[in-house]
């Protein structure tokens, strides 16, 4: 217990039925059914209590406060006559006997409802940021990052790493994008360099004879956004090994990452133990990338022998002369496909603007 709540807005149930308790949190919603009944949730970072209101006075009360407001409310807890299985504290609801503004809304109305911050202009999101992290689908995110981060801590504590915390304010060193420089106030003319990886930092641990360094690395790289990670800055697992090989990596790696995928992650499919050894130019010809995504079962076929003299001119295997044209021919095969000619002719587009070369699309009947 603290001072100003005995329990959070997420941890009351049915056996607290009969206690005085204190919540405090944000005025999530109001709503009145009449002049002395009416219901308000109380939000806080653990989850939403309903408090209800029996009198003319408490309503009246209640109904003076803006929403998003923040109250304290002491009160009795009681059983729910109509309970809500899809809350945590759906069987129960406060009554209260005082009720405390702490830190009063002083607008009519938000730039957005808090529990559809994610559909609202980004702008504003970005501008009123704090409120979006109210929302709990947002807010999970950021929890999920923390449990991750524990996680893979104590997953490489336990295989004897070092956790250890390298410089930010360094020198430039030649990496695959450009620096961000800080000017150096004491040094007119000279720079630090925002560290893109800390490469020469942990080579340097490891001829100073640290076996085994780790670390949740912030990265600062001035490029474009990529789909997996965000511009300018993100965070990585950094680690390094003494006296290991390739292979000495890979067995680390795979006792780390899986279970780790398997209780965070979103997807029902994750790789396991041991990973898949894929040659970079197999990758390639059959994947088109050097990271391919193996959830995804498209793969790239050769299927030059069966199309290259199949009456299609661009397909021919040989010129009008007889001379060979030494023409691939690449596809992706599909299994039972149902998309319409539109989703085709878009998909087909998409290609040629990203490989740069002409593609066809053709059905074969069984």
């Amino acid at each position: 217990m603290i001072q100003s709540r005995t329990h959070n807005c997420g941890q009351l149930r049915l056996s607290d039925a009969g206690k005085t308790v204190t919540l405090a949190g944000w005025m999530e919603n109001m709503r009145e059914v009449g002049s002395n009944l009416g219901f308000v949730v109380l939000r806080d970072f653990y989850g939403t209590t309903q408090i209800v209101l029996e009198t003319e006075d408490k309503v009246k009360e209640l109904k003076a406060i803006n929403k998003e407001s923040t109250i304290q409310v002491t009160g009795v807890v009681r059983e729910r006559s109509s309970k809500n299985p899809n809350q945590a504290t759906g069987d129960i609801e406060v009554v209260p006997s005082e009720v405390k503004v702490l830190g009063r809304c002083r607008y009519n109305e938000l730039p957005f409802e808090i529990n559809h911050s994610r559909e609202a202009d980004e702008n504003a999101r970005l501008k009123y940021r704090y409120l979006d992290l109210r929302n709990p689908e947002v807010k999970k995110n950021i929890i999920l990052r923390c449990n991750v981060v524990a996680a893979l801590r104590k997953a490489m504590m336990e295989h004897d790493f070092m956790e250890i915390t390298t410089p930010i304010l360094t020198a430039s060193s030649p990496e695959g994008a450009r620096d961000y420089l800080v000017p150096a106030r004491k040094h007119p003319g000279k720079f630090y360099a925002l560290p893109q990886a800390p490469q020469q930092f942990k080579q340097l641990l490891m001829t100073s004879g640290f076996d085994r360094y780790f670390q949740i690395a912030p990265c600062f790289r001035d490029e474009d956004a990529r789909g997996d990670r965000s511009p300018g800055e993100f965070y990585q697992l950094d680690m390094e090994m003494a006296f290991a090989t390739q292979e000495d990596v890979f067995s680390i790696i795979e006792d780390v990452l899986p279970p780790i995928f398997a209780e965070y992650g979103t997807y029902n499919r994750a790789s396991g133990a041991p990973f898949a050894r894929i040659p970079y130019l197999e990758a390639m010809e059959k994947y088109g990338t050097d990271k391919p995504d193996l959830r995804i079962d498209l793969t790239v076929q050769d299927a030059t022998d069966v199309l290259k003299d199949c009456g299609f001119p661009p397909f021919a295997g040989k010129t009008e002369d007889g001379a060979d044209t030494d023409v691939r021919i690449k596809a992706v095969v599909i299994s039972d496909f149902k998309e319409s000619r539109k989703f085709i002719d878009k998909n087909i587009a998409d290609i040629e603007v990203q490989s740069g070369n002409k593609s066809c699309w053709f059905r074969m009947d069984e």
